[in-house]
C-alpha cells in the first residue's frame, strides 16, 4: 500500500513525454501554462509510478479541481488515495482500520490543485527552461519551501502537461508516468469525497 511518504510522493507525481512535439526555441510563457492547468476542470488518466527505490505501482488517477483527485491503485497493490476538503487519506483495502490523514496544503500537488494557479507568483517558480522538446518547470509552495518541490514538463501546440517529478524534503525523487490523459469528464464529487469512502468500507456511520 502507498505510506505516508509515497503518497506525499504520488500526490507530486508525473506524466510520460509520450508523443512530445518538435522543440521550441523558447520555453512555453509561464501565463500560457498557468491558464491550461486553470482549464483543467477534471481529468483522468492511468498511471505508472516509479518510486525511489526503483519499485512500481500502476492504477488511475481522476482530478477535479480545485483540490480533488483520486488515486486508485491496481492490484496486487490494496491502496487508495483521496484528496478532498481539504484533506489526503491513505486507504488499505487490507485494513479495516481508519485511513492516516493529513493536511493537501503539505503536498506539492496542492499547486496545481489550487483554485488559481500563478505560476507568475513571486518565489514559487525556482527553474524555468526550454528542454528541446518540452518546458520545464520547478515549483515550489514559496509560504512552505521546505516541503518539497514539483518539476513539471509540458509540450506545445496544444500546451499539454506530460511529466512531473516530485523531490521531498530529503532529495529523494519520485515519478509517475501517466498515460491517456483525458479532460472535461463528468465526475461525481461522491468520487473525491473522504467521508462517502469511509461509510462505503462501514467505518463511519
Amino acid at each position: 500500500m502507498p505510506t505516508r511518504r509515497r503518497a506525499l510522493a504520488l500526490l507530486g507525481g508525473g506524466l510520460a513525454l509520450a508523443a512530445a512535439g518538435p522543440g521550441r526555441a523558447a520555453p512555453i510563457p509561464l501565463s500560457e501554462i498557468s491558464a491550461y492547468l486553470n482549464g483543467i476542470g477534471t481529468a483522468r488518466a492511468n498511471f505508472t509510478q516509479i518510486n525511489a527505490d526503483g519499485t512500481l505501482s500502476t492504477g488511475t488517477l481522476h482530478i477535479r479541481r480545485p483540490g480533488r483527485a483520486r488515486f486508485d491503485y491496481d492490484p496486487p497493490n490494496p491502496g487508495l488515495v483521496i484528496a478532498g476538503g481539504g484533506q489526503v487519506a491513505i486507504f488499505d483495502d487490507k485494513s479495516n482500520t481508519a485511513p492516516e490523514q493529513f493536511p493537501l496544503s503539505r503536498t506539492p500537488l496542492s499547486i496545481i490543485l489550487d483554485s488559481r494557479v500563478d505560476l507568475s507568483r513571486d518565489r514559487m517558480v525556482t527553474a524555468y527552461r526550454d528542454e528541446g522538446t518540452a518546458t520545464s518547470i520547478t515549483a515550489q509552495d514559496p509560504d512552505n519551501p521546505g516541503l518539497g518541490s514539483i518539476r513539471l514538463l509540458f509540450t506545445a501546440d496544444p500546451v499539454t502537461l506530460r511529466q512531473w517529478v516530485i523531490t521531498d524534503e530529503t532529495g529523494s525523487e519520485t515519478t509517475v508516468i501517466l498515460n491517456a490523459f483525458e479532460t472535461g469528464l463528468a465526475l461525481s464529487p461522491n468520487l473525491f469525497s473522504i467521508r462517502a469512502e469511509l461509510r462505503a468500507r462501514g467505518l463511519l456511520e
